[in-house]
């Protein structure tokens, strides 16, 4: 495998015992969690059984206990058990002993991740810890407010009620399913620090000069500045495109001021930043999340799709009106032709916003509940599911739709009247040409052949692993403890369908299934190339699957 294994089979020949920090401990269980879950190399063939349990035999040769998935792993048979002290070190070593020498790439662009992921976690543990000590040097000061800095453990820390608020809340919380969500590939401590979420900071954005004969727009920002605010002489036939400070070592050849202009703060996603509470600005990154494969660019055409997606979506709910809907308006972009110079102005409606990631830290929902739902966190959930299952099942059924939209793309509307669902991001989107067009919809013309499907059982695999999985189950089974309300409100979604095939397929995959699909993300994201997946798209890969919890019970575990 190279030289990763070298190097671990020389730290093994030396161990000693090592104390292990709760969040090392923390980080190897979902790492090794993850692998079995995807049965990456075969890992579950090395899972036995005996009269003491149910065991991981890792390539140290120690047997890891494991228990089973249940509620707390909802999306696998066995999990790492509770009680169980695992080192980062011999969870990689047995990751390099079960891959295959074509994937040593991979294996060594994982074990990094596995490690910036472990400092970023600790980098937030000391800046807590700071903050607890020094409250006045924790303040994070800006234009607009002064808040400590956010966090779930501690109760004491108010919830900012702000849509900015939210989304840094919802940043302290880990992705269900991928491992090394924290990680920012290449970025040091001090840019995690001034750029990233969960330490709610604020900075300038840079700007750059860029011919005009390269751009290709639709509107414009209105909240530019002229060239003189960022430190440029007049440029005749260029325009100012903004530029997050992280990727301006990753632009082509144009000019950049010197002088930053325009203080944001970063949601959840850390491209996207909040202009002001009703504007929010999505930028290219220069970093990759969720895999060393998804790199935080936008490529040429994808906002073009993305408002393309928007268009479709606007033309189901004038058709629906009964749908507690609203979408982003996310129809002003411009790009210059390549990944790194582009930015789309997603405009929100009013209200309190929610991110649904928000809903899993703790406090968010009860404070909610008590606002809203006579302190009623299971009515809260059930109308959100409600709204959820409605919307999804409905453009299943009747038009072939399929939302890649999961609960960092997904926010609750409070205002005037029930709650609403915000849907922004459609650029993941997956359709049904023949369905769209049967049903009356014009079918759009999207740059990206892989937003379109004729296979209604693809439909399938992204309902189940977004909308049923990220956006209902990993919310609601961690706030209750169970699935019942899930079932629920999908069967009831369902129901209203009664004897139509699509619903019925549906229901086949999701409430009367043995075992529901999941996406391979570790795999596709880092591990394995994409031409050995075969993956068209890394984040549409499947090829594992785990129990279904919609039809376990809790006597049952």
């Amino acid at each position: 495998m190279g030289d990763l294994v070298i190097s671990l089979r020389r730290r093994r020949a030396r161990r000693v015992v090592r104390a292990v920090s709760t969040r090392e401990a923390y980080l190897s269980a979902r790492v090794l969690n993850a692998l079995l879950r995807e049965d990456y190399g075969g890992l579950a063939a090395r899972v036995t059984r005996d009269k003491a349990g149910v065991a991981l035999t890792l390539a140290s040769g120690r047997r890891v206990r494991l228990t089973s998935g249940g509620f707390a792993g909802l999306f696998q048979d066995f999990v790492v058990a509770p009680a169980e002290e695992l080192g980062l070190d011999e969870v990689l070593e047995t990751l390099a002993d079960v891959a295959e020498a074509a994937d040593a790439a991979g294996v060594t662009a994982f074990a990094e991740e596995c490690r910036e992921t472990l400092l970023a976690l600790d980098l937030y543990d000391r800046q807590r810890e700071r903050t607890r000590k020094n409250p006045r040097r924790g303040q994070i000061r800006n234009d607009r407010d002064k808040q400590t800095l956010p966090g779930p453990e501690n109760p004491q820390i108010r919830i900012d009620r702000t849509t900015i608020g939210y989304e840094a809340l919802a940043a302290c919380i880990d992705h269900p399913i991928y491992p090394t969500a924290r990680c920012r590939s290449g970025l040091s401590s001090a840019e995690l620090l001034a750029y990233a979420p969960e330490f709610s900071p604020a900075f300038e954005l840079r700007w750059a000069a860029v011919p005009q004969e390269s751009v290709v727009s639709r509107g414009s920002g209105g909240f530019w500045p002229g060239f003189a605010q960022v430190g440029l002489p007049e440029l005749d036939g260029h325009v100012l495109f903004p530029v997050h400070p992280l990727s301006v070592g990753s632009l082509p050849e144009v000019i950049v001021g010197a002088v930053p202009y325009l203080r944001v703060r970063p949601t959840l996603s850390m491209r996207t930043v909040e202009v002001d509470p009703r504007t929010h600005l999505k930028l290219p990154l220069a970093t990759s999340t969720l895999g060393a494969r998804n790199r935080r660019s936008i490529r040429p055409g994808t906002l073009r799709d993305g408002a393309e997606a928007e268009r479709l979506l606007r033309g189901v709910l004038d058709r629906e009106p009964g749908l507690r809907v609203s979408l982003a308006d996310e129809q002003t972009y411009a790009h210059a032709g390549q990944e790194y110079l582009a930015w789309m102005i997603r405009r929100l409606p009013d209200g309190e916003i929610v991110s649904v990631a928000a809903l899993a830290a703790p406090g968010v929902l009860p404070d909610l509940a008590d606002r809203y739902y006579r302190g009623d966190v299971e009515a809260l959930l059930r109308d959100y599911l409600t709204v959820l299952f409605t919307w999804n099942t409905t453009l299943f059924v009747r038009y072939g739709i399929a939302l890649e939209a999961h609960q960092q793309n997904l926010a609750l509307v409070f205002g005037d009247g029930p709650m609403r669902l915000l849907v922004k991001d459609n650029d993941g989107l997956l359709a049904a040409p023949d369905r769209l067009a049967a049903s009356g919809l014009d079918v759009p013309v999207f740059g990206d052949q892989r937003m379109f499907t004729d296979d209604p059982h693809a439909l399938a695999d992204v309902f189940i692993t977004i909308t049923l999985h990220l956006a209902a189950a990993a919310i609601t089974v961690g706030a209750l403890g169970e699935a019942d309300l899930v079932r629920a409100t999908l069967a009831d979604a369902l129901d209203a369908f009664g004897d139509d095939p699509t619903a019925r397929l549906l229901r086949a995959r999701t409430l009367d299934a043995a075992r529901l699909v999941g996406k391979s993300m570790v795999t596709a994201g880092t591990l394995v190339d994409k031409r050995r997946t075969g993956a068209r798209d890394i984040n549409k890969f499947y090829g594992t699957s785990g129990p279904n919890y919609l039809v376990i019970t809790q006597r049952s575990i």
